[in-house]
C-alpha cells in the first residue's frame, strides 16, 4: 500500500518529502525485533523506554520509515515521519492497511470497571449461537472463528487488534465483540474504529493510578460513545442504574438502549429468583417479555445478562433466540468459578479486585444462603493504593473470616500492601488472619470451612500467575485450591464412582 493511502487522515506534524509519498509499504510494526523489509515502524514514548532507542535497529532490519509523535533524533538519517499522535496514528494505518475490517464485521465494544468479561462472553455466546462466526477479544482469552488463544491485553493494541479483525473477516466472519478498556481508549488504541453497538456496565474505583481522578477515568469511558475518533456507534447500550451512565452524552445518530432492575429502564428484569441453580428472571423490553434462565449467580450477573440481551435486540436477534444464546453461556472462566473436590461446602474463585466488585461477589455469595462466608483477598502492587482499605472494609463488613493475603506485588513489598488493606479490615470486628504466602494463605481459608460454608478466593480469577518483585511465577487459585482440597482427603465426585 503506497504511504500517501496511509497517512490519509492522520494529523502530520511535519511536512514529508515529497518522493515519500509513493513508497510502497509492506507492512507495520512497533516491535524492531519483528520489523521486515518495507515496513513502517512505530516508536512510541514509553515509562520503561524511548521508541527512538530502536529505530536504528529497524532501519538496519529493512524498515522503510519511522513513525513517532517524538522528534527525530540528531544521529538518525531515515524518512522520520513526525505525527501529533502516535497511537492514534498506528490505529488509523493499521485500519487502513487492512482495508477497514470494522466495516464488514459488526463491532460491539464492552466499557465500565466491573462485568465487561462476563457481558462479553455472553454476547459472543448468543451469536455464536446464532449461528454467527465471530471474534472475541477479553481478558481471559481471545477467540477467532473458533480458535481460542490466550489473552495477552484486555484490549490489544491496534495493529493486533486489526490482524485478529482481519482473521475473523477472512474466515467469513460476521461479529467482532471485545472490551475496550480505559487505557486503551485514553492511549488511542481504537481511534477511527466503525462501533456497531457500545456498552457501559459500570464505573467504580479503579485504574486511578493511571487515570487520577474519577472524572478523568470517567472521560476516557465516555470517548467510545463519542466515537473514540471514528463515526458514533449506531446503539449505546448503557446501565440505567450506575449514576455515571445517567451522564453518558449521546451523538444525535446513535440509539441509546438501557437496561436495568431499578429505574425505568427499556430493558428490565422482572420475578428475579438468584439461588444456587442460577438465575431465572423476566426480561421486559420494547415490543414484548423474555423469560431468561441461566447458570450464573447473582444479581451482578443478572445486569450482565440484561446488557448482552439489550445488544442481541441491537443486533436485530429474535428475543427467543437471545435468550438461548444466553442459556448456552454455562460459566465464565474465573468469575464466581466453582472449585468442586467433593467437599461439604463451596470453594469459588473471583476475580473481583476493588472494592465494590468485592463486595458485589460476596452479596452473590450470600444470596446461596451459605452458613458462614470466608473471603480471601489480596490486593495489587504498583495499583491505586488508596483502593485498598476499601477492599479490606467490603471484606470484613461483609465476610464472617477474612483471611488478608498477596494478589501480585509487584515491586512492592507485601507486608506493606497488607498493611494498607488491614487499615479497612480492622474497621470491624470480623475474625481474620494474615498470610503473605498465597498458596498456604488457600490452605488457611479452606481449612476454616465447615459444612455450609462458602470459601471465596478474590482477586486473581483466571490469571495462571503471580507477578512478584524480581520474577513471574506459575500459580492459579483454582489449581491451588484443588490441591488443597485433595490433600485434606477430599475426592471429586466422578473420581469417587470410579
Amino acid at each position: 500500500m503506497k504511504l500517501s493511502d496511509l497517512i490519509a487522515g492522520v494529523a502530520l506534524a511535519s511536512d514529508l518529502p515529497v518522493g515519500a509519498y509513493g513508497l510502497d509499504i509492506t507492512g507495520l510494526e512497533f516491535d524492531s525485533r519483528r520489523v521486515k523489509p518495507g515496513y513502517l515502524f512505530f516508536a512510541f514514548p514509553g515509562a520503561k523506554a524511548d521508541g527512538r532507542a530502536f529505530a536504528a535497529q529497524a532501519i538496519l532490519a529493512g524498515a522503510l520509515g519511522v513513525v513517532s509523535e517524538l522528534a527525530k533524533p540528531e544521529d538518525f538519517d531515515g524518512l522520520w515521519i513526525q505525527v501529533q499522535h502516535g497511537r492514534a496514528a498506528l490505529s488509523v494505518m493499521s485500519r487502513l492497511f487492512y482495508g477497514a475490517p470494522d466495516e464488514s464485521l459488526a463491532l460491539v465494544g464492552v466499557t465500565g470497571t466491573n462485568g465487561k468479561t462476563t457481558t462479553v462472553y455472553c454476547v459472543d455466546s448468543m451469536l455464536r449461537h446464532a449461528g454467527r462466526v465471530t471474534g472475541m477479544v477479553g481478558t481471559i482469552l481471545y477467540r477467532v472463528a473458533g480458535e481460542e488463544r490466550p489473552a495477552v491485553n484486555t484490549t490489544p493494541d491496534s495493529l493486533d487488534l486489526m490482524r485478529l479483525m482481519d482473521e475473523v473477516k477472512r474466515a467469513g466472519g460476521t461479529n467482532f465483540t471485545f472490551e475496550v478498556s480505559s487505557h486503551a481508549l485514553a492511549l488511542r488504541r481504537v481511534a477511527g474504529l466503525t462501533f456497531h453497538t457500545v456498552l457501559f456496565t459500570n464505573l467504580t474505583r479503579d485504574h486511578l493510578d493511571f487515570h487520577g481522578t474519577m472524572e478523568e477515568y470517567f472521560a476516557a469511558k465516555v470517548l467510545l460513545f463519542q466515537g473514540a475518533g471514528g463515526p458514533p456507534p449506531k446503539f449505546a447500550v448503557i446501565n440505567a442504574d450506575d449514576s455515571w451512565g445517567k451522564r453518558i452524552q449521546l451523538q444525535p445518530e446513535t440509539k441509546r438502549l438501557t437496561y436495568g432492575l431499578k429505574n425505568n429502564a427499556d430493558v428490565k428484569a422482572e420475578n428475579i429468583d438468584a439461588g444456587f441453580h442460577g438465575l431465572r428472571f423476566d426480561v421486559r423490553y420494547p415490543g414484548g417479555r423474555q423469560h431468561i434462565e441461566s447458570r450464573l449467580c447473582g444479581l451482578i450477573n443478572v445486569y450482565n445478562l440484561l446488557g448482552a440481551f439489550a445488544v442481541g435486540l441491537s443486533l436485530g436477534l429474535p428475543a427467543q433466540q437471545i435468550a438461548e444464546g444466553l442459556e448456552s453461556c454455562k460459566a465464565v472462566p474465573g468469575r464466581f468459578e466453582r472449585v468442586d473436590a467433593g467437599q461439604p461446602f463451596l470453594v469459588v474463585v473471583d476475580y473481583a479486585h476493588t472494592d465494590d466488585a468485592l463486595r458485589n461477589t460476596i452479596a452473590t455469595a450470600r444470596a446461596l444462603n451459605p452458613k458462614r462466608v470466608i473471603t480471601l483477598f489480596g490486593c495489587g502492587g504498583d495499583r491505586d493504593r488508596a483502593k485498598r482499605p476499601l477492599m479490606g472494609q467490603a471484606a470484613a463488613e461483609m465476610s464472617d473470616f477474612v483471611v488478608v493475603t498477596s494478589d501480585n506485588p509487584r515491586s512492592e513489598d507485601p507486608l506493606s500492601i497488607i498493611n494498607d488493606a488491614l487499615v479497612g479490615v480492622r474497621r470491624f470486628d470480623t475474625k481474620h488472619v494474615v498470610e503473605p504466602d498465597r498458596e498456604k494463605a488457600i490452605r488457611l481459608a479452606i481449612a476454616e470451612a465447615r459444612p455450609g460454608d462458602i470459601v471465596l478466593l478474590a482477586g486473581k480469577g483466571h490469571e495462571t500467575y503471580q507477578v512478584l518483585r524480581d520474577r513471574t511465577i506459575d500459580f492459579d487459585d483454582r489449581v491451588s485450591a484443588r490441591r488443597v482440597l485433595e490433600s485434606f482427603g477430599y475426592v471429586p465426585k466422578a473420581e469417587a464412582r470410579a
